[in-house]
């Protein structure tokens, strides 16, 4: 189950893909978003796919981090409405609920969550039957998309997480 989205907005796109629960997943799981974002017109040059990426990479880094449960996958899903993209990622773990902690100087973690709540116009956190689901949104005005994606459903194998790939 997942939160309202507010007033009826019509659904564009819907990417949905389970993980395995571990840091390679989570790193899987942030190029194929990219991919997928690309595929929908969004480059990873665009604001919308730079900060998607970051809300993607933070929320499957805590899902493999502070909601893996042995033998369980985490789930990404990527909503694109009329105004806002919509990220959420479910684990298997709905007793580890994630907060922004205090700030701690010089800290090498835990700093997450502040940069979703930087980034993302809203997020929160709701359960589901089994686990949670951590989400976020972005709002698509001044984020607009780039160049239509090439034919043949979005895939330049030249490019590779936004950057050129070498040739030769």
């Amino acid at each position: 189950m997942t939160a309202p989205f507010g007033p009826s907005e019509a659904l564009a796109r819907l990417f949905t893909q389970r993980f395995s629960a571990t840091r390679r997943g989570a790193r899987l799981a942030r190029m194929l978003a990219l991919h997928e974002l690309y595929a929908w017109g969004f480059p990873a040059s665009t604001p919308l796919a730079a900060d998607a990426g970051l809300l993607i990479g933070e929320l499957a880094a805590n899902a493999v981090l502070h909601g893996r449960v042995p033998g369980r996958d985490f789930e990404l899903r990527l909503i694109l409405l009329d105004a806002v993209l919509r990220i959420e990622v479910s684990d298997a773990r709905a007793d580890r609920r994630p907060a922004v902690g205090e700030y701690a100087d010089q800290a090498e973690s835990g700093h997450g969550l502040r940069i979703v709540e930087a980034v993302a116009a809203g997020w929160g956190v709701v359960d589901r039957l089994v686990g949670k689901t951590v989400w976020a949104e972005l709002p698509l005005a001044g984020r607009s998309a780039g160049q239509e994606p090439p034919p043949g459903g979005g895939h330049d194998p030249a490019r590779v997480d936004g950057a050129q790939a070498p040739t030769g």
